[in-house]
């Protein structure tokens, strides 16, 4: 973990209100995973508002070592964000948290995202070497975030939004199963998940759908939670989540126990 006060070399638009940003820290960017996060402080001023650092999933380590931040505008931190300029600084503490286990050779992945869960999962596609299928959900056209300028290619993409303004009218959970459930599929056994991992990030109905769809046909799988933290180190214990009954333990903390979590170690009717 470093604190690094880092120059923004680009922060550009890339889909209705949402930037994706370049930062030269590359002590940051050498020691990081795929489903690792960064606190951010937005403001030079240590007592400016917002006062706190914000969470942000990387989205990924560009050729020239840069880390890339991609993020919505909705609120005062990230609108401040969004006034970036090339030269501008922040400070930068990271990485920090668990990432993603990268599946083995011989096993393939499918990577499920829900609007800004492309971020951690953009980065991981970067780094897994065997098939891969990523299935993207949107609200609408506008939303969508073109996986190029996340630096990838000659990735199977699919795409669902809500409205049907482009790809699938629906959730991306449909797209999802639709796969899973095609005889044609990767898969050696379909409907069971052999030799294929599932990564899952966005919004909460849709983990709990992927996290039910996984458990009930006993798929490997993992999930990166979404999160309001305070400090990111896990000493304001503002990011419990329950954990499985049969867990020793009651709660585990996102920023330090996540936020990647493998679906068998949450309660997900307790979340």
């Amino acid at each position: 973990m470093i604190e690094q006060d880092c120059k923004v070399v680009s922060n550009d638009l890339v889909a209705t209100d949402t930037y994706l940003m370049t930062l030269d820290c590359p002590e940051i960017a050498a020691g990081t995973r795929p489903g690792q996060f960064v606190m951010l402080k937005v403001t030079r001023n240590p007592a400016a508002d917002p006062l706190l650092r914000r969470p942000f999933s990387i989205a990924g380590v560009n050729a020239r070592g840069h880390l890339l931040i991609l993020y919505r505008v909705v609120g005062r931190g990230t609108r401040l964000m969004a006034a970036f300029r090339p030269e501008d600084r922040c400070w930068v503490l990271g990485p920090l948290g668990n990432g993603f286990a990268l599946p083995r050779k011989n096993e393939g992945s499918l990577l499920v995202a829900g609007g800004m869960g492309i971020a951690p999962l953009g980065f991981l596609a970067q780094r897994v070497d065997s098939t891969r299928h990523l299935f993207t959900g949107y609200g609408s056209a506008g939303q969508i975030i073109p996986v190029e300028d996340l630096g990838l290619s000659q990735i199977d993409t699919r795409v669902a939004t809500e409205d049907g303004t482009a790809g699938h009218h629906g959730m991306v959970t449909d797209l999802l199963l639709a796969h899973i459930e095609t005889p044609a599929s990767h898969q050696e056994e379909p409907g069971k998940g052999t030799g294929t991992i599932l990564y899952a990030c966005g919004p909460l109905p849709m983990l709990k759908a992927v996290a039910a769809l996984a458990l009930g046909r006993g798929m490997t799988c993992q999930v990166s939670l979404e999160s309001v933290m305070a400090c990111g180190l896990g000493a304001c214990q503002g990011c419990a989540v329950r954990a499985a009954p049969e867990s020793q333990r009651p709660y585990h903390h996102v920023c330090q126990d996540g936020p990647v979590f493998d679906v068998r170690a949450l309660d997900w009717d307790g979340i």
